[in-house]
């Protein structure tokens, strides 16, 4: 019997406790714990909810115990960006506002007014996101500059579930990297940007790399759940956990990691900061061992994930992929990064109304709406190929599709039709998979990332369009 690892894989909409273990030279999984998330209307702004979260976090841990399945270590990933600061006695000062918020909305300009947008990408490599941590600093400091005079520590959101459960503040390298605050040369806290800002540079903690042992639970902890077990630091952004599992070892591919949101882009030694990545609004972030993920942010599943809800969950995303390719003729597209799709009171509306604004036939039905978002979709993943290609100088045979986009047959139908590449779908569960390899690289179950990805392939094996 293989040792246990943990994976606590939180989303924007959902969160969920896998435990793995290899067993005869495969990879096992079991979710045995699922719980919800979702931004909550606080004092005018979107906030999580972390100290919820963190209540569900030891709930599903305390299945291990229930379970007779106790894990050797744990780690969290979740998304990106978002932060809490905490004062002198480690309290979270003010509200957890979270990245869909408006509070950002002019703070790039702010941030323009001391550093220029072309100098901070060749600094930082970090594609423009109005919801990028170093915008949302500028918040900070502009409505409640308090807290940032009180603060003693930031940690990004899965550093601050790791300090929750073992006492250590540490931040971890890909997720620190989402923020624009990280140079892609040191692999460190851009310290001179930092103070550029008037951001106070003694809150930002040590970066370590994925892999690193954090330290054991928490005294507290530990008694409540009846065993112990080492904190170890995955790929804390949940993308640099799901690349982690692409099952791959060659560079003929470009991967789509496809869920809420659609991070599509290529793997490399080098981070590429020049004007032309820039102006395709390519980002560098940090990848596991210095890596580095060349990829464009995309809205993602988003979209359709919100009509589903519209729609009272009458059908399911498969049940949805089905009409939609009933409605494979109907002509209409969409932006889908225009900001209007990023947190509309109602996405089927903003969908039509972006039709009836460009001209184009508005769609009525549910496989019209979803027709035209999944065609939308591929449409903006071969364009990205191209702009990869082209900077890149070269041409990939492949895209990898890892995550819960996986399923989505008729999506990935889309996406080698317009593309012309082939499609390899799978794994499904790309993040806590990614997670789970970290722990296991860690403990000495895998020698190499190349051993960990051949034995994902052999264990949950790709579909192939």
């Amino acid at each position: 019997m293989g040792n246990y690892y943990l994976a606590i894989d939180i989303g924007a909409s959902s969160g969920r406790h896998i435990l793995g273990r290899k067993e005869n030279g495969k990879m096992e999984l079991e979710e045995i714990y699922r719980f919800e998330n979702g931004l909550v209307e606080k004092n005018g702004h979107l906030c999580w909810d972390l100290e919820k979260l963190f209540a569900e976090i030891v709930n599903g841990m305390k299945k291990c115990k229930e379970l007779g399945k106790l894990p050797v270590s744990v780690g969290v990933d979740t998304w990106g960006v978002d932060f809490v600061l905490l004062d002198h006695e480690d309290r979270v000062l003010g509200d957890t506002v979270g990245y869909r918020d408006g509070r950002t909305k002019g703070m790039d300009e702010k941030v323009y007014e001391i550093i220029s947008e072309e100098e901070l990408y060749a600094r930082t490599g970090i594609q423009k996101a109005i919801f990028n941590t170093i915008y949302q600093l500028m918040a900070v400091k502009t409505e409640h500059p308090e807290y940032l005079e009180q603060a003693k520590a930031l940690l990004m959101i899965p550093d601050y579930f790791h300090f929750l459960l073992s006492g250590v503040k540490v931040q971890e390298y890909t997720e620190a990297t989402t923020g624009q605050l990280v140079s892609p040369d040191t692999k460190d806290w851009d310290y001179e940007l930092i103070d550029m800002l008037g951001y106070p540079r003694e809150i930002f903690q040590p970066i370590h790399m994925p892999g690193t042992v954090v330290g054991s639970l928490r005294p507290e902890l530990l008694t409540e759940l009846g065993f112990d077990c080492q904190v170890v630091l995955p790929g804390a952004h949940d993308t640099a956990s799901a690349v982690l599992s692409v099952p791959a070892n060659d560079d003929d591919f470009l991967y789509i990691s496809s869920g809420t949101w659609s991070l599509m882009g290529i793997e490399t030694k080098e981070a590429n900061c020049s004007p032309e990545s820039r102006k395709a609004n390519i980002t560098n972030e940090g990848g596991y061992d210095y890596r580095f993920r060349y990829l464009k942010n995309i809205m993602g599943l988003w979209m359709i994930q919100n009509v589903k809800k519209e729609l009272d969950d009458r059908y399911s995303f498969a049940e949805l992929c089905d009409l939609a390719a009933e409605c494979d003729d109907f002509p209409s597209r969409v932006e889908v990064d225009d900001d209007c799709f990023l947190a509309p009171e109602n996405m089927i509306a903003e969908v039509q109304r972006f039709c009836r604004d460009t001209g184009q036939p508005v769609p009525q039905t549910p496989g019209e709406i979803a027709a035209v978002i999944y065609n939308s979709l591929a449409e903006c993943y071969a364009r990205t190929a191209r702009e990869i290609e082209q900077i890149m100088g070269c041409t990939y045979s492949r895209i990898h599709v890892v995550g819960g986009g996986s399923n989505a047959v008729y999506l990935n139908q889309l996406t080698a039709k317009y593309t012309g590449k082939e499609v390899h779908a799978g794994p499904t569960e790309a993040t806590a998979i990614g997670n789970l390899t970290a722990q296991m690289i860690r403990a000495g179950e895998f020698a190499s990332v190349e051993e960990a990805r051949s034995c994902i392939y052999d264990s949950f094996g790709v579909v192939k369009y």
